[in-house]
Protein backbone atom coordinates (compact mmCIF):
# COMPACT_ATOMS: atom_id res chain seq x y z
CA UNK A 1 0.00 0.00 0.00
CA UNK A 2 1.10 3.54 -0.74
CA UNK A 3 0.27 6.86 -0.72
CA UNK A 4 1.79 10.52 -0.14
CA UNK A 5 0.78 13.39 1.55
CA UNK A 6 -1.80 15.36 -0.85
CA UNK A 7 -4.17 11.99 -0.48
CA UNK A 8 -5.11 12.35 2.92
CA UNK A 9 -8.49 11.98 4.77
CA UNK A 10 -9.54 14.82 6.93
CA UNK A 11 -10.27 13.94 10.26
CA UNK A 12 -14.26 13.51 9.62
CA UNK A 13 -13.93 11.64 6.78
CA UNK A 14 -14.99 8.15 7.50
CA UNK A 15 -18.49 8.60 9.49
CA UNK A 16 -20.99 6.54 8.36
CA UNK A 17 -19.12 5.95 5.38
CA UNK A 18 -16.93 2.73 4.62
CA UNK A 19 -15.03 4.56 1.95
CA UNK A 20 -13.84 8.33 1.52
CA UNK A 21 -11.95 10.11 -1.03
CA UNK A 22 -9.68 13.21 -1.79
CA UNK A 23 -11.45 13.95 -4.75
CA UNK A 24 -14.71 14.03 -5.74
CA UNK A 25 -16.89 14.61 -9.20
CA UNK A 26 -19.21 17.41 -8.71
CA UNK A 27 -22.29 17.77 -11.33
CA UNK A 28 -24.06 20.79 -10.41
CA UNK A 29 -26.24 23.82 -11.83
CA UNK A 30 -23.67 26.24 -13.34
CA UNK A 31 -23.40 29.33 -11.96
CA UNK A 32 -23.54 32.72 -14.93
CA UNK A 33 -20.21 31.83 -15.81
CA UNK A 34 -21.79 28.03 -16.86
CA UNK A 35 -18.66 27.08 -14.93
CA UNK A 36 -19.64 23.73 -12.68
CA UNK A 37 -18.76 24.15 -9.15
CA UNK A 38 -16.60 21.16 -7.30
CA UNK A 39 -16.62 19.47 -4.20
CA UNK A 40 -16.01 16.63 -2.32
CA UNK A 41 -19.79 14.70 -2.55
CA UNK A 42 -18.19 10.85 -3.14
CA UNK A 43 -19.09 7.91 -0.97
CA UNK A 44 -20.11 3.96 -0.99
CA UNK A 45 -22.40 2.78 -3.27
CA UNK A 46 -25.20 0.51 -1.58
CA UNK A 47 -24.09 -2.43 -0.48
CA UNK A 48 -26.50 -4.34 -3.07
CA UNK A 49 -25.12 -2.75 -5.89
CA UNK A 50 -28.38 -0.82 -7.15
CA UNK A 51 -28.49 2.75 -7.57
CA UNK A 52 -28.94 4.76 -4.17
CA UNK A 53 -31.83 6.96 -4.69
CA UNK A 54 -31.77 10.56 -4.53
CA UNK A 55 -32.93 11.79 -1.07
CA UNK A 56 -36.40 13.36 -1.03
CA UNK A 57 -36.90 16.58 -2.72
CA UNK A 58 -36.63 19.33 -0.05
CA UNK A 59 -34.00 17.87 2.23
CA UNK A 60 -31.39 20.46 1.23
CA UNK A 61 -33.97 23.03 2.67
CA UNK A 62 -34.18 20.52 5.71
CA UNK A 63 -30.81 20.63 6.59
CA UNK A 64 -30.62 24.41 6.34
CA UNK A 65 -33.71 24.75 8.58
CA UNK A 66 -31.70 22.34 11.46
CA UNK A 67 -28.06 24.80 11.18
CA UNK A 68 -30.24 27.76 11.30
CA UNK A 69 -32.39 26.83 13.97
CA UNK A 70 -29.05 25.82 15.93
CA UNK A 71 -27.39 28.98 14.93
CA UNK A 72 -30.21 30.24 16.37
CA UNK A 73 -30.43 28.72 19.92
CA UNK A 74 -26.50 29.20 19.62
CA UNK A 75 -25.88 25.62 18.99
CA UNK A 76 -23.72 24.01 16.42
CA UNK A 77 -25.05 24.34 12.55
CA UNK A 78 -22.36 22.25 11.47
CA UNK A 79 -23.31 18.83 14.73
CA UNK A 80 -27.23 20.47 13.42
CA UNK A 81 -26.95 19.60 9.48
CA UNK A 82 -24.70 16.48 9.92
CA UNK A 83 -28.39 15.10 12.08
CA UNK A 84 -30.27 16.39 9.38
CA UNK A 85 -28.34 14.42 6.63
CA UNK A 86 -28.05 11.17 8.60
CA UNK A 87 -31.98 11.05 8.29
CA UNK A 88 -32.21 12.41 5.31
CA UNK A 89 -31.41 9.00 3.52
CA UNK A 90 -29.24 10.62 1.06
CA UNK A 91 -26.20 8.06 1.66
CA UNK A 92 -23.84 10.54 -0.82
CA UNK A 93 -24.04 13.25 1.29
CA UNK A 94 -21.63 15.09 4.01
CA UNK A 95 -21.10 17.88 6.05
CA UNK A 96 -17.62 19.96 6.09
CA UNK A 97 -15.88 21.95 8.08
CA UNK A 98 -15.02 26.10 6.43
CA UNK A 99 -11.12 24.63 7.13
CA UNK A 100 -11.93 21.20 5.58
CA UNK A 101 -13.56 22.12 2.41
CA UNK A 102 -10.88 24.81 2.03
CA UNK A 103 -8.67 21.96 1.71
CA UNK A 104 -10.99 19.87 -1.21
CA UNK A 105 -10.79 22.99 -3.31
CA UNK A 106 -6.64 23.63 -3.16
CA UNK A 107 -6.68 19.86 -3.49
CA UNK A 108 -8.73 20.73 -6.89
CA UNK A 109 -7.52 23.12 -7.48
CA UNK A 110 -4.12 21.02 -7.37
CA UNK A 111 -2.33 22.06 -4.54
CA UNK A 112 -1.64 20.70 -1.44
CA UNK A 113 -0.16 21.67 2.08
CA UNK A 114 2.81 19.05 2.62
CA UNK A 115 6.32 18.36 2.62
CA UNK A 116 6.40 16.59 -0.53
CA UNK A 117 6.74 12.64 0.78
CA UNK A 118 5.21 9.52 -1.34
CA UNK A 119 5.67 6.50 0.63
CA UNK A 120 4.57 2.79 0.80
CA UNK A 121 4.52 0.49 4.36
CA UNK A 122 6.32 -2.82 3.33
CA UNK A 123 5.53 -5.64 4.80
CA UNK A 124 7.12 -5.59 7.89
CA UNK A 125 5.03 -2.36 8.72
CA UNK A 126 8.33 -0.24 8.02
CA UNK A 127 7.30 2.78 6.10
CA UNK A 128 9.79 3.77 3.23
CA UNK A 129 9.60 6.89 1.00
CA UNK A 130 9.28 6.08 -2.62
CA UNK A 131 9.71 9.65 -3.91
CA UNK A 132 10.39 13.15 -2.86
CA UNK A 133 8.86 15.81 -4.96
CA UNK A 134 11.36 18.14 -6.50
CA UNK A 135 11.63 21.42 -4.41
CA UNK A 136 9.79 20.39 -1.53
CA UNK A 137 10.39 20.98 1.97
CA UNK A 138 11.69 17.38 2.15
CA UNK A 139 13.72 17.79 -0.73
CA UNK A 140 15.41 20.59 0.62
CA UNK A 141 16.13 18.51 3.96
CA UNK A 142 18.03 16.18 1.79
CA UNK A 143 15.51 13.24 2.55
CA UNK A 144 15.87 10.81 -0.39
CA UNK A 145 13.72 7.98 -1.83
CA UNK A 146 14.50 4.81 -0.02
CA UNK A 147 14.82 6.11 3.36
CA UNK A 148 12.71 4.92 6.30
CA UNK A 149 10.18 7.05 7.59
CA UNK A 150 10.56 6.17 11.46
CA UNK A 151 8.02 8.73 13.26
CA UNK A 152 6.36 11.92 12.59
CA UNK A 153 6.59 14.47 15.24
CA UNK A 154 7.87 11.85 17.71
CA UNK A 155 4.92 9.38 17.06
CA UNK A 156 6.59 6.04 15.89
CA UNK A 157 4.83 5.57 12.14
CA UNK A 158 5.88 1.66 11.89
CA UNK A 159 2.47 -0.78 11.33
CA UNK A 160 0.43 2.47 10.52
CA UNK A 161 -1.51 2.51 7.70
CA UNK A 162 0.04 4.94 5.08
CA UNK A 163 -3.41 6.93 5.38
CA UNK A 164 -2.19 7.80 9.01
CA UNK A 165 1.00 8.38 8.03
CA UNK A 166 -0.27 11.37 5.34
CA UNK A 167 -2.75 12.14 7.64
CA UNK A 168 0.44 12.93 10.26
CA UNK A 169 2.67 14.38 7.63
CA UNK A 170 0.11 17.09 6.95
CA UNK A 171 -1.10 17.64 10.30
CA UNK A 172 -4.76 17.21 9.84
CA UNK A 173 -5.64 16.70 13.21
CA UNK A 174 -4.86 20.21 13.74
CA UNK A 175 -5.61 21.52 10.39
CA UNK A 176 -2.20 22.57 10.51
CA UNK A 177 -1.12 25.48 7.68
CA UNK A 178 1.64 25.92 5.57
CA UNK A 179 4.45 27.04 7.45
CA UNK A 180 4.12 24.94 10.14
CA UNK A 181 6.78 22.96 12.02
CA UNK A 182 7.04 18.78 11.39
CA UNK A 183 9.71 16.61 12.94
CA UNK A 184 10.50 13.67 10.90
CA UNK A 185 12.23 10.48 12.70
CA UNK A 186 14.19 9.28 9.60
CA UNK A 187 16.72 6.53 8.66
CA UNK A 188 19.31 5.56 6.13
CA UNK A 189 21.39 2.45 6.24
CA UNK A 190 22.59 2.77 9.64
CA UNK A 191 22.13 6.43 10.34
CA UNK A 192 19.09 7.51 12.41
CA UNK A 193 18.52 11.16 12.14
CA UNK A 194 15.56 13.85 13.12
CA UNK A 195 14.85 16.40 10.58
CA UNK A 196 12.41 19.31 11.27
CA UNK A 197 10.57 20.54 8.22
CA UNK A 198 8.10 23.24 7.88
CA UNK A 199 5.10 22.07 5.76
CA UNK A 200 4.63 24.01 2.07
CA UNK A 201 1.54 24.94 -0.15
CA UNK A 202 2.84 22.15 -3.19
CA UNK A 203 1.35 21.73 -6.79
CA UNK A 204 0.26 17.65 -7.32
CA UNK A 205 1.47 16.02 -10.16
CA UNK A 206 -1.75 14.62 -11.55
CA UNK A 207 -0.58 14.00 -14.63
CA UNK A 208 2.04 11.30 -15.38
CA UNK A 209 3.27 10.24 -19.00
CA UNK A 210 5.96 7.46 -20.15
CA UNK A 211 6.46 6.10 -23.66
CA UNK A 212 6.37 2.05 -23.97
CA UNK A 213 7.70 0.45 -27.10
CA UNK A 214 5.75 0.55 -30.69
CA UNK A 215 5.35 3.98 -30.16
CA UNK A 216 2.50 3.55 -27.54
CA UNK A 217 2.15 6.20 -25.10
CA UNK A 218 0.60 5.80 -21.49
CA UNK A 219 -1.02 8.63 -19.90
CA UNK A 220 -1.85 7.90 -16.49
CA UNK A 221 -4.58 10.52 -14.67
CA UNK A 222 -4.15 10.58 -11.28
CA UNK A 223 -6.72 12.75 -10.76
CA UNK A 224 -8.98 15.14 -12.48
CA UNK A 225 -7.58 18.66 -10.57
CA UNK A 226 -6.90 22.05 -12.41
CA UNK A 227 -5.04 21.82 -15.76
CA UNK A 228 -5.40 17.71 -16.14
CA UNK A 229 -7.06 18.46 -19.25
CA UNK A 230 -4.48 20.57 -20.63
CA UNK A 231 -1.46 18.36 -19.95
CA UNK A 232 -3.14 15.51 -21.34
CA UNK A 233 -3.96 17.57 -24.69
CA UNK A 234 -0.12 18.49 -24.66
CA UNK A 235 0.95 14.40 -24.15
CA UNK A 236 -1.17 13.58 -26.99
CA UNK A 237 0.26 16.01 -28.92
CA UNK A 238 3.55 15.40 -28.08
CA UNK A 239 2.83 11.94 -28.80
CA UNK A 240 4.80 9.60 -31.60
CA UNK A 241 3.76 10.10 -35.09
CA UNK A 242 1.23 7.11 -36.04
CA UNK A 243 1.27 6.37 -32.51
CA UNK A 244 -0.80 4.55 -29.72
CA UNK A 245 -2.29 6.08 -26.62
CA UNK A 246 -3.25 4.32 -23.47
CA UNK A 247 -5.10 6.65 -21.03
CA UNK A 248 -5.10 4.94 -17.36
CA UNK A 249 -7.56 5.88 -14.84
CA UNK A 250 -7.02 2.99 -12.33
CA UNK A 251 -7.35 4.61 -9.05
CA UNK A 252 -8.45 7.86 -10.22
CA UNK A 253 -11.35 9.04 -7.44
CA UNK A 254 -12.95 12.04 -10.01
CA UNK A 255 -11.71 15.47 -9.08
CA UNK A 256 -13.30 18.35 -11.51
CA UNK A 257 -16.04 17.78 -13.72
CA UNK A 258 -14.61 20.60 -16.47
CA UNK A 259 -11.63 18.77 -16.02
CA UNK A 260 -13.07 15.53 -17.63
CA UNK A 261 -14.92 16.91 -19.97
CA UNK A 262 -12.08 19.10 -21.25
CA UNK A 263 -10.28 15.55 -21.30
CA UNK A 264 -13.06 14.17 -23.49
CA UNK A 265 -12.59 17.13 -26.05
CA UNK A 266 -8.87 15.86 -26.33
CA UNK A 267 -10.22 12.63 -28.46
CA UNK A 268 -13.22 13.53 -29.64
CA UNK A 269 -14.51 15.53 -32.51
CA UNK A 270 -17.22 17.73 -30.30
CA UNK A 271 -20.06 15.70 -29.50
CA UNK A 272 -22.03 14.78 -25.73
CA UNK A 273 -20.19 13.36 -23.10
CA UNK A 274 -23.08 13.35 -20.67
CA UNK A 275 -26.48 13.83 -19.26
CA UNK A 276 -27.32 15.06 -16.14
CA UNK A 277 -29.90 16.19 -13.89
CA UNK A 278 -30.24 18.58 -11.16
CA UNK A 279 -33.97 18.15 -8.94
CA UNK A 280 -35.47 17.25 -12.35
CA UNK A 281 -34.06 19.83 -14.87
CA UNK A 282 -32.06 17.82 -17.47
CA UNK A 283 -28.91 19.22 -18.32
CA UNK A 284 -26.04 18.22 -21.08
CA UNK A 285 -22.18 18.00 -21.13
CA UNK A 286 -20.16 18.55 -24.57
CA UNK A 287 -17.01 18.32 -25.85
CA UNK A 288 -15.12 20.97 -27.57
CA UNK A 289 -14.52 20.14 -31.78
CA UNK A 290 -10.87 19.45 -33.28
CA UNK A 291 -10.02 16.26 -30.69
CA UNK A 292 -7.58 13.96 -32.22
CA UNK A 293 -9.68 10.87 -33.71
CA UNK A 294 -7.06 8.94 -35.03
CA UNK A 295 -4.78 7.82 -32.69
CA UNK A 296 -5.96 4.30 -31.30
CA UNK A 297 -7.11 4.47 -27.58
CA UNK A 298 -7.55 2.05 -24.74
CA UNK A 299 -8.35 2.95 -21.39
CA UNK A 300 -7.57 1.31 -18.66
CA UNK A 301 -10.23 1.42 -15.64
CA UNK A 302 -10.24 -1.01 -12.27
CA UNK A 303 -12.86 -0.63 -8.95
CA UNK A 304 -11.05 2.59 -8.01
CA UNK A 305 -12.35 4.51 -11.23
CA UNK A 306 -15.10 6.45 -9.88
CA UNK A 307 -17.08 9.87 -10.87
CA UNK A 308 -15.74 12.07 -13.32
CA UNK A 309 -13.15 9.92 -14.61
CA UNK A 310 -16.42 7.12 -15.00
CA UNK A 311 -18.21 10.11 -16.80
CA UNK A 312 -15.25 10.22 -19.18
CA UNK A 313 -14.62 6.13 -19.61
CA UNK A 314 -18.33 6.35 -20.32
CA UNK A 315 -18.07 9.06 -22.82
CA UNK A 316 -15.08 7.24 -24.67
CA UNK A 317 -16.58 4.31 -24.30
CA UNK A 318 -20.38 5.06 -25.82
CA UNK A 319 -18.91 7.28 -28.17
CA UNK A 320 -16.92 4.13 -29.94
CA UNK A 321 -13.36 6.53 -29.35
CA UNK A 322 -11.78 3.79 -27.24
CA UNK A 323 -11.57 0.24 -25.56
CA UNK A 324 -12.10 0.24 -22.04
CA UNK A 325 -9.87 -2.78 -20.35
CA UNK A 326 -9.72 -3.42 -17.21
CA UNK A 327 -12.43 -4.67 -14.33
CA UNK A 328 -15.51 -2.63 -13.50
CA UNK A 329 -15.68 1.15 -12.24
CA UNK A 330 -16.75 2.09 -8.67
CA UNK A 331 -20.27 3.23 -9.72
CA UNK A 332 -20.53 6.55 -8.70
CA UNK A 333 -22.82 8.90 -10.94
CA UNK A 334 -24.92 11.22 -8.09
CA UNK A 335 -24.81 14.90 -8.30
CA UNK A 336 -24.57 16.76 -5.67
CA UNK A 337 -24.40 20.58 -4.66
CA UNK A 338 -22.39 22.27 -2.18
CA UNK A 339 -24.45 24.57 0.20
CA UNK A 340 -22.96 26.80 2.76
CA UNK A 341 -24.23 26.65 6.10
CA UNK A 342 -24.15 29.94 8.75
CA UNK A 343 -21.28 28.76 10.70
CA UNK A 344 -19.40 28.42 7.26
CA UNK A 345 -19.14 24.65 6.83
CA UNK A 346 -20.37 23.14 3.90
CA UNK A 347 -23.23 20.51 2.94
CA UNK A 348 -22.71 17.95 -0.31
CA UNK A 349 -26.52 17.16 -0.61
CA UNK A 350 -27.57 14.86 -3.22
CA UNK A 351 -29.64 16.54 -6.12
CA UNK A 352 -29.30 14.21 -9.44
CA UNK A 353 -27.71 11.34 -11.32
CA UNK A 354 -25.82 11.61 -14.78
CA UNK A 355 -25.84 9.37 -17.27
CA UNK A 356 -23.67 8.32 -20.25
CA UNK A 357 -24.15 9.48 -24.08
CA UNK A 358 -26.14 6.26 -24.49
CA UNK A 359 -28.13 6.96 -21.61
CA UNK A 360 -26.53 4.15 -18.81
CA UNK A 361 -26.71 5.15 -15.28
CA UNK A 362 -23.33 4.76 -13.54
CA UNK A 363 -24.59 5.46 -9.99
CA UNK A 364 -24.46 1.72 -8.27
CA UNK A 365 -23.35 0.08 -11.89
CA UNK A 366 -20.40 1.23 -12.55
CA UNK A 367 -18.71 0.71 -16.12
CA UNK A 368 -18.13 -2.48 -17.41
CA UNK A 369 -14.82 -2.73 -19.79
CA UNK A 370 -14.84 -4.57 -23.17
CA UNK A 371 -11.84 -6.45 -21.78
CA UNK A 372 -11.59 -7.82 -18.75
CA UNK A 373 -8.44 -7.96 -17.34
CA UNK A 374 -6.86 -7.18 -13.82
CA UNK A 375 -2.57 -7.93 -12.72
CA UNK A 376 -2.10 -7.45 -17.00
CA UNK A 377 -4.01 -4.86 -17.44
CA UNK A 378 -1.61 -2.76 -18.80
CA UNK A 379 0.25 -5.73 -21.25
CA UNK A 380 -3.80 -6.66 -22.21
CA UNK A 381 -3.83 -2.80 -23.69
CA UNK A 382 -0.51 -2.83 -25.59
CA UNK A 383 -1.66 -6.60 -27.31
CA UNK A 384 -5.15 -4.43 -28.42
CA UNK A 385 -3.02 -1.38 -29.80
CA UNK A 386 -1.21 -3.52 -31.61
CA UNK A 387 -4.12 -4.94 -33.42
CA UNK A 388 -5.99 -1.79 -33.94
CA UNK A 389 -3.37 -0.51 -36.40
CA UNK A 390 -1.04 3.26 -37.16
CA UNK A 391 -2.93 5.99 -36.26
CA UNK A 392 -1.85 7.50 -39.82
Amino acid sequence: MSGRDLFCQPRRFGRGATLTLVFASVLVAGAATGSLPRGPGDGPRSASGAAPATAPAGHSADVARAAEEAAADGKSPMEAAERAVSRSGDRWAAVYSEGEYEQFEESLDGRYTGVGLEARRERDGRIEVTRVQPGSPAAAAGVRAGDRLRAVDGRSVDGLPVTDVVALLRGDAEDASAGTPVRLGLQRGTRVWTETVRRALLSADSVTVRELADRVTVVTVAAFTKGVGSAVRGAVRRAPAGGRIVLDLRGNSGGLVTEAVTTASVFLDGGLVATYDVDGDQRALHAEAGGDTRKPLVVLVDGGTMSAAELLTGALQDRGRAIVVGSRTFGKGSVQMPRRLPDGSVAELTVGHYRTPAGHGVDGHGITPDLEADDGALGRAETVLSGLGDAS
